[in-house]
C-alpha cells in the first residue's frame, strides 16, 4: 500500500493510481471537511472535475487526530480497511453531562463527585475491558428509518435508541484530578468514546461527558506520522508549482 505521511515526497506519488494519506484532523473540522479539502486540491492538481476521495472512520468535529484518507483507486479498499482497532486519548468531566455527551451542547444534570476516589475510577474503568453492549449516543450518525439520530435529536423528536456490541482491549486511567479524568484506550471498530464517558460516570454514580478526545492510532498507523491538512495542501501546491 502506498502510504503518504509527513516524510513523503508527494512529487513521487500518483494519486490517481491510489494512495492512503495519514491526516491529523484539526479541531472543529468534520471528517468530510478534510475529505472535501483534499478532493479540491487533487482535482486542481490534475485539472479534473471529479476525483475519488474517502475515509475509513469518522471523527466528531470536537475530536482531533488520525484520519486515513483514501484517494484515487484506493477508495475501493475502504470496505476492507474499516475493521481496525483504534487508540484514543482524552479527558472526561465528572459531575455534569451534556445532551450530546461532548462540548457541542450545554452542560446539565450536575451531580456530586465528592464520593469519588482515583482508585474507584480506575476500578470501574477496568470493568469495561472486553466485549459489552453499548447504547449509541443519540447525537450520532446512526440512522433511524433513514434519518441520522443526531438530526432527530436536534429536532427534539423521540425515538428508540439503538445499541451495539463493542470491545475495549486496553483502558489506562492516566490521571484523576476531579472533575477531570484523563484516559488512554484501545478499542475495536465502532466504539463510541462519548458513550464510554457517559457509562463510566453512571458506574460511579454520577454524571459525566467527554470533554476532549484525540485519536492517536488506527491499526499500526500513528498520528505522529500524520500530516496536518495545511502541510498536505502546501506540499500539493509545491508539486503544482514545480510540475
Amino acid at each position: 500500500m502506498i502510504v503518504v505521511d509527513k516524510d513523503t515526497d508527494l512529487g513521487n506519488i500518483d494519486f490517481k493510481a491510489g494512495a492512503m494519506i495519514l491526516i491529523d484532523k484539526p479541531l472543529e473540522w468534520t471528517s468530510f471537511d478534510v475529505v472535501n479539502k483534499i478532493r479540491y486540491k487533487l482535482r486542481k492538481m490534475y485539472g479534473l472535475k471529479k476525483f475519488k476521495v474517502g475515509h475509513n472512520g469518522t471523527l466528531d468535529p470536537l475530536a482531533t487526530g488520525l484520519l486515513m484518507i483514501f484517494v484515487g483507486k484506493y477508495t475501493k479498499l475502504i470496505p476492507n480497511e474499516e475493521n481496525h482497532n483504534k487508540r484514543y486519548t482524552g479527558r472526561i468531566k465528572m459531575g455534569v453531562t451534556t445532551p450530546s455527551l461532548d462540548r457541542e451542547t450545554d452542560e446539565c444534570d450536575a451531580s456530586p463527585t465528592d464520593h469519588l476516589t482515583k482508585e474507584m475510577v480506575i476500578e470501574k474503568a477496568k470493568s469495561f475491558l472486553g466485549k459489552s453492549i453499548q447504547e449509541i449516543p443519540i447525537y450520532s450518525a446512526t440512522k433511524i428509518n433513514g434519518v441520522a439520530m443526531y438530526k432527530l435529536a436536534r429536532q427534539g423528536k423521540e425515538f428508540k435508541v439503538k445499541s451495539k456490541e463493542v470491545e475495549f482491549l486496553e483502558i489506562d486511567i492516566q490521571d484523576v484530578n476531579l472533575p477531570f479524568v484523563n484516559f488512554d484506550v484501545l478499542c475495536g471498530k465502532g466504539t463510541y468514546i462519548r458513550a464510554f464517558a457517559r457509562d463510566l460516570g453512571q458506574e460511579l454514580k454520577t454524571t459525566s461527558y467527554l470533554y476532549e478526545l484525540r485519536r492517536t492510532e488506527i491499526s499500526n498507523y500513528s498520528v505522529n506520522r500524520a500530516l496536518s491538512i495545511d502541510a498536505f495542501c502546501d506540499k500539493i501546491d509545491l508539486c503544482e508549482h514545480t510540475s
